[in-house]
């Protein structure tokens, strides 16, 4: 996290949304802006000394699997253990459960500053934080003291098994098998055996232990499984067995899969139960395992859009500071100067900066603005934040990582040719971003979850709500007025669009084109947040502040807003065409 970053999210917590609020909850009463910031500070100087030094070597040097066990880079794993030690990675857990008990605003200020800084390091913290909560919240007293508290205390490490070679997004059809062996101490006890592809941080020498939920299918009494999502369940298949001496489980590392970002994090082929089973304890009840994990999957979701938007920011900062030196050219609009200028002069490259900086702020801003949402909800239990969390989750997802790549494709141009050399972190920055549009759930899967679930399966209420929120916003943006009334267009636009949706006899016409829905969605989102931000900081004291807002403001709606209609045409215009297409076009 770097000094203009934290400036940043300074402004977003405090300025803009007023974080200090929660500080008159009890829910975190006791705590105040000063406790947040000296956290903030800790963050950023462990971000800063330990993961950014290190985010050129974990790519270079990728985890080796040697005799059974992976390595990691070394310097990762020694900044791990700084992290772990500092116990930053207990910031939002529960004070009862042992951890901080911060605004998940706040903790999540801190992990954008880790990711930007190295996101493949932040990968550990982010899958773990996430395994213990489900165990906190669905586990067994005895689970929880086996498998959750080793990972608080930094001990141990969890991760998320859910893909396997064959099924990916289906997690329904996932074909884990799990032997019932009756009841013990920790609970409902199996025989796991399966395979599990793409497991980030799926085994490494940062812990000895590795804590994994897996997704599989229970046996029945007739030795079949029930299909579909209602027969999957969920279970804690340790690597180390509880006890002492501590035994090692029946998991082995098949294969390590290469990609082309994140490749500090080990992904893994794991087997379970090559010998006799590996051992694993169920998690809640038979059948209620995508039920329980859909937690854990929608907390890794909100982290890869924050990934996106943390890499973006970087990517950024890189570009203004690297177009602010390189001298190149004259300017369009001054050909008769006798010497060359810094290539910010040049007209199309302030266009670019302009691009990155309404994308990476409007990102940032669009994950905060969904994490007070869950600290409003944990303090007001308003079911109007419940509904507009979910509303906007798959959001969150998807559009920090799909603009993320667009605005680190101009970090890349803005630095010419030295833009994809791996001397310049921008080159490794958009290949670690390019991985998000596809983790925990594609951007389709999220555009099917938006338009399927969120609006046509709640008939447009949470929607309908929404825009109203954002008509609220346009009618106090009275210093906006340009602007203010292109957003009520928009409003229009949308409730419109999806009156029409919800009139479709035929679903699939809709769903077909979700991913359209959801781009034009997305930008629509973020006009609404830049709208806000720019009046929050033209009523703020900081005039610099303000005034870049208004820029970035003006350029979005300028720019990024008019694509809107265009990116909603195929919900209007031919909406049966990709589903009609015949196969032989395809070849």
């Amino acid at each position: 996290m770097t000094d203009a970053m934290r400036r940043e999210l300074d402004f977003l917590l405090f300025d803009w949304l007023k974080v200090d609020e929660l500080a008159d909850s009890e829910a975190f009463s006791g705590q105040d802006r000063d406790d947040w910031s000296a956290f903030l500070d800790l963050s950023q100087a462990i971000s800063a000394n330990e993961f950014l030094p290190c985010y050129k070597a974990t790519d270079r040097d990728e985890p080796l699997l040697e005799n059974g066990t992976v390595r990691v880079q070394e310097d990762l794993r020694k900044a791990l253990a700084v992290y772990l030690e500092a116990g930053l990675h207990l910031a939002s857990v529960d004070v009862d459960a042992g951890g901080m008990g911060l605004p998940l605003s706040v903790s999540t200020a801190a992990m954008s500053g880790l990711m930007a800084a190295n996101v493949a390091g932040s990968a550990f913290i982010m899958l773990s934080a996430a395994n213990a909560r489900v165990i906190l919240d669905f586990g067994t007293p005895g689970q929880i003291a086996a498998f959750a508290r080793p990972q608080l205390e930094g001990r141990a490490l969890g991760t998320m098994c859910l893909s396997e070679p064959d099924v990916g997004s289906s997690l329904g059809d996932v074909t884990t098998r799990a032997v019932p062996e009756g009841k013990d101490e920790l609970g409902h006890r199996y025989r796991i055996s399966g395979r599990k592809m793409w497991i980030s941080a799926g085994d490494h020498d940062v812990t000895e232990n590795i804590v994994h939920l897996v997704l599989g299918k229970a046996v029945q009494p007739g030795g079949g499984t029930r299909p579909g999502p209602k027969g999957t369940s969920l279970f804690i298949v340790p690597k180390l067995l509880p006890g002492a001496p501590a035994a090692r489980n029946d998991i082995s590392v098949a294969g390590l899969n290469h990609k082309m970002g994140y490749r500090g994090t080990p992904n893994c082929l794991l087997n379970f139960g090559d010998g006799d089973g590996a051992i694993g304890w169920r998690v809640g009840n038979e059948g209620d395992g995508l039920r329980i994990m859909f937690q854990m999957m929608n907390e890794a979701r909100i982290n890869v859009g924050l990934s996106g938007a943390a890499m973006a920011h970087r990517g950024w900062e890189l570009s203004r500071q690297y177009a602010a030196e390189r001298i190149q050219g004259r300017p369009v609009h001054d050909k008769q100067r006798e010497t060359p200028v810094a290539i910010l002069r040049h007209p199309d490259v302030r266009r670019m900066l302009l691009q990155q900086k309404a994308i990476a702020e409007g990102a940032l801003a669009l994950c905060l603005r969904s994490a007070l949402l869950c600290d409003r909800i944990r303090t007001r239990e308003e079911r109007a934040d419940t509904a507009l969390l979910d509303l906007l989750t798959p959001v969150v997802k998807s559009w920090p990582s799909e603009q993320g790549l667009v605005s680190l494709h101009q970090a890349i141009q803005i630095h010419g040719g030295y833009g994809y050399t791996r001397d310049f972190d921008v080159e490794q920055l958009y290949r670690d971003s390019r991985l998000n549009p596809i983790h925990e759930g594609t951007t389709g899967i999220q555009a099917i979850d938006l338009v399927g679930r969120k609006i046509l399966g709640d008939d447009g209420k949470a929607m309908f709500a929404f825009l109203e929120t954002v008509r609220q916003t346009a009618r106090a943006a009275s210093a906006f007025p340009d602007e203010a009334d292109t957003l009520r267009e928009h409003c229009a636009l949308f409730e419109t669009l999806v009156g029409e949706m919800l009139s479709y006899a035929n679903p699939s016409e809709t769903l077909a084109n979700a991913t359209a829905f959801l781009d034009g969605f997305g930008h629509f989102v973020v006009a609404w947040l830049w709208l806000d931000m720019a009046a929050a900081a033209g009523q703020g004291a900081n005039p610099q502040i303000a005034e870049e807002k208004r820029w970035a403001c003006r350029y979005f709606y300028g720019a990024e807003v008019p694509k809107i209609a265009g990116m909603l045409a195929p919900l209007r215009h031919d909406r049966t065409l990709t589903r009609d297409v015949p196969d032989h076009i395809f070849g």
